[in-house]
């Protein structure tokens, strides 16, 4: 009696279907090993009332005192850094520091979707710029600080010889 064999293309299939289970299986069985630290919330889901329970147990912060301020307080690193202003324009998004001095900082820019930079000047100096350029032009913003806030002019269009 001539012994059967199957037809190639069905071998084929079966060692793709038992190598996709397999490697189904295999996939399964580490997210299970590994658990909640991939899958849930490290400690578990709090309800209302964990939440409540906790709030009360946790320790009032004392009130501060009334001492008055002294002049180490303004010589402190919040006050060296200086006042910070955030300003969005048609190319994009700059954020500036004055410093002491009314010095001004370009702290960081981002330019909108479709622009680019193309220049700036951060400083720290009298007035910092940066440029960007996109499909409607050329924005531009200078900036200064007046009695320690940064303030803006907004320049649209010019040539690269403008500055």
């Amino acid at each position: 009696m001539p012994s059967v064999k199957p037809p190639r293309p069905v071998v084929v299939a079966a060692g793709w279907l038992a190598a996709a289970l397999v490697a189904t299986l295999a996939g399964l069985g580490g997210i299970r090993l590994v658990g909640d630290s991939l899958t849930g919330t490290p400690g578990g889901v709090r309800s209302a009332e964990d939440v409540e329970r906790a709030l009360a147990a946790a320790p009032v912060p004392s009130a501060p005192t009334s001492a008055p301020p002294s002049a180490a307080a303004s010589s402190s690193p919040a006050a060296a850094r200086g006042t910070q202003a955030v300003f969005a324009g048609a190319g994009g998004t700059a954020t500036v520091r004055c410093r002491p001095g009314d010095q001004a900082y370009l702290d960081s820019w981002s330019p909108a979707p479709g622009y680019r930079v193309h220049d700036y000047d951060r400083g720290p100096d009298d007035e910092v710029r940066v440029r960007f350029e996109g499909p409607d032009g050329r924005a531009e913003f200078r900036f200064h600080c007046a009695g320690g806030v940064p303030q803006r002019e907004q320049r649209r269009g010019g040539s690269d010889d403008d500055d």
